[in-house]
């Protein structure tokens, strides 16, 4: 790793596939604060805030009549949680899950929601000020999904808003599962 002095660059003990998530304050405003994984050979971010937890993937019991990034839901300790594919969701290509393959489960707007990454990498602080807006398509990917691009040392990071992942009505459909 090269000595940018202004990348902080945090790593949690990701192993047996679960990760909990200790949400720490920054200490400043001008540090985001994400967990980053992989969906094919592109590199995401999301706002650890929103991240729950993240666990290896488990049984997933379909929904009839969904959408087809729906992937079903899970029993997790007791709740029944919606999964999606983000992958199918961002219209990636469909790949079969291995043994690295993780859900990432979430907060949006109070509702819990599971999102199927292909890794999850690490956590991550970096300085705001290494961020830019998105051009108007990231990977293939449409940049309403996407709240900026972080150039770190040796590659970049798509940021995503989970928020308009899903719009309100599919929000509202997954609450209701």
């Amino acid at each position: 790793m090269g000595r940018n002095k202004s990348l902080i660059l945090i790593k949690t003990g990701i192993f047996k596939g679960e990760i909990k998530l200790e949400k720490q304050d920054a200490g400043s405003s001008e540090l985001l604060q994400l967990v980053s994984f992989t969906i094919g050979r592109e590199e995401f971010g999301v706002d650890i805030l929103k991240v729950q937890e993240i666990i290896r993937m488990i049984e997933i019991t379909s929904i009839p009549n969904s959408p087809s990034f729906v992937e079903g839901v899970i029993n997790l300790r007791g709740r029944v949680i919606p999964v999606i594919s983000l992958r199918k969701r961002l219209g990636l290509e469909r790949l079969e899950h291995d043994r690295n393959t993780r859900i990432v489960v979430v907060d949006l707007s109070g509702r819990t929601i599971g999102f199927i990454v292909d890794s999850v990498s690490e956590v991550l602080r970096i300085p705001a000020s290494t961020t830019e807006a998105p051009p108007s398509l990231v990977a293939g990917i449409n940049s309403e999904y996407i709240t900026s691009i972080a150039k770190l040392e040796d590659r970049l990071l798509i940021l995503l808003d989970l928020d308009k992942v899903l719009v309100e009505e599919e929000k509202q459909l997954l609450s209701g599962v």
